[in-house]
């Protein structure tokens, strides 16, 4: 696979319920009036005028193409088109919220010039076009039962819940965790289940593992109970660099039917760090950590 010009610069890292119309993208227009339905029922009361509102739909196709084409630039011509479909239905203005100060950011969603976007407690919204590519890299399947290691907006979650059959997503910042538990409910997405905790040591409690690992947030190496975690034949799309430098790459695990591990990096990325546990457990030996290479300033 060809890498990037650039590393992909990303983010980290009581259910209310909705009444029909807010559950714009499974069916239903998605609308001024179920934004603001879903924001509220989400805990998120907020305005938004309707010409605010157009001009950001007016922005979405644009974005769809630049991801479309960004992402056959990097899949030898292949934008796969549940990724694409995940994306055209999710509305990512609803997940443009900064939750420390409980400002509405959703005029900033669909910008021409991709980044992240700080939501508050040090997370982020990643930049949609590494969004994309993270999403497309974990190859989701109808049937997969898909972990997430660091919930931050929840924007990841809702993409790859729109594809596969079961998402789960931890986030390790209580008051951002728990706030955002409550805004898959409101757009009818009834497959994602979340919860307030450490990453390090994955969700033991869900049978039978996972077919895919997705950690959006930068580890120093690979935590044990994630391969342990992994099904055979699953996969784990994971960062591996030091805190705050730049030299982090984006690894992808995969785990034989034999259960046989095997990894291959792949693009230069730049993450927060994980935190928790994995900042106070010394790397086990043998574990895979992120050798120095020079990386190009994310622009």
């Amino acid at each position: 696979m060809t890498l990037p010009r650039r590393p992909l610069l990303l983010g980290a890292l009581g259910v209310l319920a909705a009444p029909p119309q807010v559950r714009a993208q499974g069916g239903t227009a998605w609308t001024r009036d179920a934004y603001l339905a879903a924001m509220r029922a989400s805990g998120r009361e907020t305005q938004m005028t309707e010409q605010a509102f157009a001009a950001i739909q007016a922005r979405k196709p644009a974005a769809l193409r630049r991801i479309e084409s960004y992402l056959k630039a990097r899949f030898n011509g292949e934008a796969d088109p549940a990724v694409m479909r995940a994306f055209e239905q999710v509305p990512r203005e609803y997940f443009h919220y900064y939750y420390e100060s409980r400002a509405n950011q959703a005029g900033n969603a669909y910008e021409g010039d991709p980044k992240p976007w700080g939501i508050g407690y040090g997370s982020a919204l990643s930049d949609y076009l590494g969004q994309a590519y993270m999403t497309q890299a974990c190859a989701p399947k109808p049937e997969h039962v898909v972990l997430e290691i660091g919930t931050g907006s929840g924007f990841q979650s809702a993409l790859l819940s729109r594809i596969v059959a079961k998402q789960y997503s931890i986030e390790i910042i209580n008051p951002l965790g728990t706030a955002v538990q409550r805004i898959f409910a409101p757009l009818g997405y009834a497959n994602v289940e979340t919860r307030v905790g450490d990453g390090f040591f994955g969700w033991p409690e869900v049978q039978g593992g996972f077919d895919t690992i997705i950690v959006t947030c930068a580890a120093q190496y690979v935590p044990p109970a994630l391969i342990q975690q992994l099904k055979p034949g699953g996969r784990l799309v994971i960062p591996i660099g030091q805190p705050f430098r730049r030299g982090q790459f984006l690894y992808i695990y995969t785990k034989d039917e034999d259960g046989r591990v095997r990894s291959r990096k792949d693009v230069g990325v730049y993450f927060i760090p994980m935190t928790g546990t994995m900042m106070s457990r010394p790397r086990p030996q043998g574990a895979p950590s992120q050798e120095p290479a020079p990386v190009q300033p994310a622009g």
